[in-house]
């Protein structure tokens, strides 16, 4: 990768917007710039804990928590309202806790002790073959942790990313993973394939998340309901001859980590590629579903990740 090309990745241009949209853009930085500051000023276990507090409260208060119910209906129908709201108050603490440790996260790296890796020879095993994988994972406990891990192994991977609306604060966020180590970004899109592709081509690694909507994609089971999910990790594994390498994130105690590199997932050759790569998306989705089920409190449920069909059976 050239400097110029490096520099295109992690500072992609920005649109100037009108005068009314400049203004709302800078009020949300400096409201997010303070609220960085804050997290960042308190100790890391306080930082987690009030992120937890704060969201743990304002969640269940707001529109998406409808969403939130929707999906655990959906998910798990045979829980009872009163299990579905504990459930849903946990989420909304464990992904206020994730919010405020992204302004920390370079003082939750493996260095601090406060994360511990399972199988992490599979890690060296592939720092030291030289061949790149294709990592895929889920928004699981602080999903952050992930990217950290595997760049704290000394394997080159780009991380994809989901530009942020507000180009101010698109950059603090890309500053913040920039100080534990995150460099390579590819914005996802047309342009952000562009770069997997080369960079497999280079011998780096690339790292997904594969658990949310994708309305042009395959269609696969999800808790027994059809979901559309992307099929880009799995196209990238066939393409260069690699495996999935599904790694989860776990926490273990306020801001303490497990993170668990499993057994990888290899793309059945023998059968066509349109088949291979849809059994794959669906043994990915399998993967997140088995995570989701063992800690339910630990996934992002506030986002749609059911078909409207899916939510229309769902009475009042």
């Amino acid at each position: 990768m050239t400097r110029d090309e490096g520099e295109r990745i992690a500072n992609p241009p920005r649109a100037a917007g009108p005068i009314g949209q400049e203004i709302q853009w800078r009020i949300e930085a400096a409201l997010f710039s303070g609220y960085i500051a804050l997290m960042r000023a308190l100790p890391v276990e306080w930082a987690s804990r009030l992120g937890g507090a704060l969201l743990g409260w304002l969640g269940p208060r707001i529109g998406t928590e409808r969403t939130v119910q929707k999906n655990l209906r959906l998910a798990f129908p045979a829980m009872g309202e009163t299990e579905r709201r504990a459930l849903s108050r946990a989420q909304w603490a464990q992904t206020g806790r994730t919010f405020a440790e992204v302004a920390i996260m370079d003082r939750l790296t493996p260095a601090s002790g406060r994360v511990e890796i399972v199988n992490a020879e599979r890690l060296e095993a592939i720092r030291t073959s030289g061949t790149p994988v294709v990592f895929v994972s889920g928004h699981l406990a602080n999903w952050e942790i992930m990217p950290m891990v595997i760049l704290d192994a000394g394997i080159p991977c780009q991380i994809t990313y989901r530009q942020a609306n507000n180009p101010y604060v698109d950059d603090m966020i890309r500053k913040s993973r920039a100080r534990y180590g995150v460099q390579l970004f590819a914005p996802k899109g047309g342009d952000g394939a562009r770069e997997l592709l080369e960079g497999m081509k280079r011998g780096q690694s690339v790292a997904l998340m594969n658990d949310q909507k994708f309305s042009q994609g395959l269609e696969v089971s999800f808790f027994g309901h059809p979901v559309h999910a992307a099929p880009g990790p799995s196209r990238l594994a066939h393409r260069f001859g690699t495996v999935l390498q599904p790694m989860s994130v776990e926490r273990v105690g306020g801001a303490r980590f497990r993170v668990v590199v499993h057994e990888p997932i290899a793309l059945d050759r023998t059968l066509e590629r349109g088949e291979a790569i849809h059994r794959a998306v669906q043994d990915i989705t399998d993967f997140v579903e088995a995570r989701v089920r063992e800690r339910p409190e630990e996934w992002f449920w506030s986002h749609k990740r059911f078909s409207d069909a899916a939510y229309a059976t769902l009475s009042d």
